[in-house]
């Protein structure tokens, strides 16, 4: 298994729910194949999805929530 994806603990403690961990790594992702320039050396250009994961676990990516949810 891939060290990134061994580490759940690490990727955690940079966002507050797995839930919102696979949200952020989804919309990297995306951006990094539309051509966004990548955050961190680790970076695998057929892999967007591994580099996002890497750009997490290296607290380059920040995110806001901007709802508290469905009420």
């Amino acid at each position: 298994m891939d060290q990134i994806f061994g580490d759940l603990e690490a990727l955690m403690s940079h966002v507050d729910s797995k839930f919102t961990l696979v949200n952020v790594v989804t919309k990297r992702a995306k951006q990094l194949n539309n051509g966004a320039p990548p955050l961190t050396e680790s970076v695998n250009p057929n892999k967007p999805v591994s580099t996002a994961f890497n750009e997490v676990a290296a607290g380059k990516i920040d995110y806001k929530r901007t709802r508290e949810g469905i009420k």
